[in-house]
């Protein structure tokens, strides 16, 4: 980009930090976005949410802003209504499509109605007959918060005397418990770029952590994890899962940027989607910039090209 396309880029708002659970996550995240644009002449300044008011938001006149909280209050629709009414064009998908994309059942019903593959799964709450659950999923499962990320709240359930201690840490976080059918295989992710028709897949990453725990330790905080970019698999399986990541973006009309996480079943090969992000991490450690690292795209160009497609999704008509 030429130094006048940055200049029209106008004055940027970074919003980082945030009030969900993965604050610290998004602090990491956001720190390296406003680097990486200002490091490109961008006029980026940084706004945290959960230190300031939406007035001082509205006041601050940002022409646009790049997303880059995680959880809660930020990648599930409330911060993109915000935007909406401030009339501030915004990076990442719009209202309804984070606000599904953060419920990870409501995100598998969708999935389930366009045929795309994703593990099976029960609905828990309080009066929920745990035992039924282990004979209708069997074990192990995979109990987890449906509206939490960073593995927040998650447990690999081996024992049906496991149930009730998985049950109640998920059940701190939501108001409702995803148990989730346990695929045996390998870890990928796929990011995803775009919208619409020119919506595309970056190239697949194998997560290889230690003991095949991939936790929020593993995840951030340790060197110990392997990264595969791009993932060693045949070419066909390669394009049946970006097909298939692509595939599931549009399912939930996503738009800009997201990261999807797959299992394929280490018995016949078949991949199967886990969940959705629609704000990913941009950490060090963090998928989006390595997978497109793979295609020659640099950090800062990358937190610049998602920018630049930053919009307001809710039209109004003209009058």
């Amino acid at each position: 980009m030429s130094e006048i396309d940055y200049k029209s880029l106008g004055k940027v708002g970074v919003l980082f930090g945030g009030r969900s659970a993965e604050h610290d996550i998004s602090i990491m995240s956001g720190s390296g976005v406003l680097a990486a644009l200002k490091s490109k002449g961008v006029d980026a300044h940084a706004f945290d949410p959960a230190e300031r008011s939406i007035a001082e938001l509205a006041a601050e006149k940002f022409d646009r802003v790049f997303i880059a909280l995680h959880g809660r209050y930020g990648e599930d629709g409330s911060m993109q209504g915000v935007l909406e009414q401030l009339n501030i064009p915004y990076t990442g998908s719009g209202v309804m499509a984070s606000a599904i994309a953060m419920d990870k059942i409501f995100t598998k019903r969708i999935w389930q109605t366009h045929g795309i593959s994703t593990p099976g799964y029960a609905v828990l709450n309080a009066q929920s007959d745990l035992p039924a659950i282990t004979q209708n999923l069997g074990l192990p499962l995979i109990m987890k918060p449906p509206h939490e990320g960073s593995t927040i709240g998650i447990t690999k359930v081996n024992t049906a005397a496991e149930m009730q201690q998985a049950y109640t840490l998920a059940a701190q976080f939501d108001e409702v418990v995803l148990a989730e059918e346990f695929i045996e295989g390998r870890e990928f992710t796929v990011a995803v770029l775009g919208r619409g028709e020119q919506a595309y897949a970056l190239p697949i990453i194998e997560i290889v952590a230690p003991d095949g725990n991939y936790d929020y330790q593993n995840k951030y905080f340790t060197d110990d994890t392997q990264y595969l970019c791009p993932a060693p698999l045949d070419a066909t399986l390669t394009t049946a899962i970006q097909q298939m990541a692509v595939e599931a973006y549009r399912a939930l009309d996503c738009e800009g940027w997201a990261r999807i996480d797959v299992l394929v079943r280490n018995s016949d090969q078949r991949p199967f989607l886990l969940e959705i992000n629609t704000s990913p991490g941009m950490t060090g450690h963090s998928l989006v910039p390595m997978a497109a690292k793979a295609t020659g795209m640099s950090y800062e160009n990358l937190c610049v090209e998602i920018l630049k497609t930053a919009r307001l999704k809710i039209r109004t008509e003209t009058k």
